[in-house]
C-alpha cells in the first residue's frame, strides 16, 4: 500500500496543486480545509504523514501539531508556511515537527521531504514491532482469511485510541493475542501489559489481586499487595473471562473505569491509576446482563469497542498456515512434511477448541512422527458429537447424573490418565490450564 498523506491547508488552490503532485509521486492523499477538519479526519492507521499549513483560521498548524504529537507521537508532521521566519521554524521544530517547508515550495522539494518522512515512519514502525516481538509483548497472529484480516485492521485502528475494548469469542480463538496487539500498537506500548484471569483466581482473592490491599487490612494480610490495576499503571490491564467476575466486584470495577481511581482495601483514600482496560469473554455478556447475572452498565462501559473473534470453523483458510506455523515451531530444527491426507483430515475437523486445540494436535503429530513426515494415525482421537456416527451418547449416562457430576468425573479421569499433570490434563480436555485449575478448586479436588 502506498503511504497515506493527510494534507491540511485552508488555501483551496494550494492544497489541490500539492495533492495532485503528491498523487503523481505515488502517495495516497486526503485533503482537509482547516485544522479542525484535519484533526477530525486524521486516522493513524491510514495516514503515515501529516502536512499542515501553519497560518489557518480557528485551529492553526501549531495546535494541530501539538494535538497530533499527543495523539500519535510516531506520526511525522510537516509544517508549511508562507511566514518562513527563523523564529517560526524553530518554534515548530521544538514543538515536534519533522520539518518545516517554506512557501512557495518546489514540487520536488515537497515530494522529497514527504517521502523521507514516510520512510522514517515506516522504519520506526518496523523497529517498534521487532522490539515488541523480541520482548514477547506482541506475538505473531497467523492468518489468511479475510475475516481475520478485517478484524486486525479494525483492531489496529482501535489500538491507537485509548478506549476500553471488549474482545468476545469462543475459548481458544486467541483473544489474549489480540489484546497484546492492542497494547503493542497503542501509545502505551512502552508501559506494562498485565493479564489476569477472572475465572482462575478464587473469589476471595480476586479483589486483592485486582485492587490491592494494605498490610494488616484483614486477617492474613501480612504484607501489602499492589494489585493488578496499579501494576498496569501507564500500560494495559487484560481482564480475561470478565464474565466470570463476581457481581460484588463488578460495581468496584465500574467505578475504576469511570473515576480512574482504585479503592484499596484498608486504605482511606483512593489511588489514581492510568490504566487502559482490554477485557475478553467467551460468554454473551449482553444476555447475562438481561438475565441479571452481569451489570448492564458495566457491559456498556467495557464494550466501548466490541470485537468478535470468529471461531476456526468459520475461517478454514487459516488452518493451512496455522498448521505450517505450529509444526515448524514444534519440530524446531527438523523439517517435517505435512502429507496431503493429514492436511485434509485437519481441515475436515470442526475444532471446537479452536486454534488452541489445533496447536496441541500439531504438537502431538510433530512429537510422534517417526521420520520427516507426519502420519495420519498419530492424530489425536476426536470425541465430539459430530463424529459419533449418529449415536446418542446421552443414552449411556447413568440415571440421575447431573451436569456438575459429569464435569467432575471428566476432570477426575483426565487427571488420572495424565498422572496428576494439570497441564497435560488441560490439553486432553481441550481447555486452558487456568480453567482446569478453577474447575479443580471448584469441585474440591486435590492436585499434585
Amino acid at each position: 500500500m502506498p503511504p497515506g498523506i493527510l494534507f491540511i491547508d485552508d488555501d483551496a488552490t494550494g492544497r489541490e496543486v500539492a495533492a495532485h503532485n503528491l498523487r503523481r509521486a505515488g502517495f495516497e492523499v486526503e485533503l482537509a480545509a482547516n485544522g479542525a477538519d484535519g484533526l477530525q479526519r486524521f486516522d493513524p492507521a491510514r495516514h503515515q504523514v501529516v502536512v499542515t499549513d501553519l497560518k489557518m483560521p480557528g485551529i492553526d498548524g501549531m495546535e494541530v501539531l501539538r494535538q497530533l504529537r499527543t495523539q500519535a507521537p510516531n506520526t511525522p508532521v510537516l509544517v508549511i508556511t508562507a511566514y518562513g521566519s527563523m523564529e517560526v521554524g524553530v518554534a515548530a521544530m521544538r514543538a515536534g515537527a519533522y520539518d518545516v517547508v517554506a512557501k512557495p515550495f518546489h514540487r520536488e522539494q515537497l515530494e522529497l521531504t514527504v517521502r523521507r518522512a514516510a520512510e522514517r515512519a515506516a522504519l520506526t514502525a518496523d523497529k517498534r514491532r521487532l522490539e515488541r516481538l523480541l520482548a514477547g509483548v506482541e506475538r505473531p497472529i497467523i492468518h489468511a482469511s479475510p475475516q481475520m484480516g478485517e478484524l486486525l485492521v479494525t483492531l489496529d485502528r482501535v489500538a491507537l485510541r485509548d478506549a476500553t475494548v471488549l474482545i468476545s469469542g469462543e475459548s481458544g480463538t486467541g483473544k489474549e493475542l489480540l489484546a497484546r496487539r492492542v497494547h503493542a500498537n497503542s501509545a502505551r506500548s512502552d508501559g506494562p501489559f498485565v493479564a489476569v484471569s477472572c475465572a482462575a483466581l478464587p473469589r476471595e482473592l480476586l479483589e486483592s489481586e485486582l485492587f490491592g490491599h494494605e498490610r494488616g487490612s484483614f486477617t492474613g494480610a501480612t504484607r501489602a499487595r499492589e494489585g493488578r490495576f496499579r501494576r498496569a499503571h501507564g500500560g494495559t490491564l487484560f481482564l480475561d473471562e470478565v464474565g466470570e467476575l463476581p457481581m460484588e466486584l463488578q460495581g468496584k470495577l465500574l467505578r475504576v473505569l469511570q473515576e480512574h481511581t482504585v479503592d484499596v482495601v484498608g486504605r482511606d483514600t483512593p489511588v489514581v491509576v492510568d490504566t487502559r482496560v482490554v477485557a475478553a469473554t467467551n460468554r454473551d455478556l449482553r444476555a447475562l446482563a438481561a438475565e441479571g447475572a452481569f451489570r448492564e452498565d458495566l457491559y456498556y462501559r467495557l464494550a466501548v469497542v466490541e470485537l468478535r473473534v470468529p471461531p476456526l470453523r468459520e475461517r478454514p483458510e487459516d488452518i493451512p498456515p496455522l498448521i505450517e506455523h505450529f509444526v515448524r515451531r514444534a519440530s524446531r530444527d527438523l523439517p517435517l512434511r505435512v502429507p496431503s491426507q493429514v492436511l485434509a483430515e485437519l481441515q475436515r475437523r470442526s475444532w471446537p477448541g479452536n486454534v488452541r486445540e489445533l496447536e496441541n494436535a500439531c504438537e502431538r503429530l510433530a512429537i510422534l512422527a517417526p521420520s520427516d513426515e507426519l502420519r495420519i494415525e498419530d492424530l489425536p482421537p476426536t470425541a465430539h458429537a459430530d463424529e459419533a456416527a449418529g449415536e446418542d451418547w446421552l443414552d449411556h449416562l447413568p440415571a440421575g447424573l447431573s451436569l456438575v457430576d459429569l464435569e467432575r468425573q471428566a476432570v477426575v479421569q483426565a487427571l488420572a490418565r495424565c498422572d496428576g499433570n494439570v497441564s497435560a490434563a488441560a490439553r486432553l480436555l481441550g481447555v486452558p490450564r487456568h480453567i482446569l485449575v478453577y474447575r479443580i478448586e471448584k469441585h474440591g479436588l486435590r492436585r499434585r
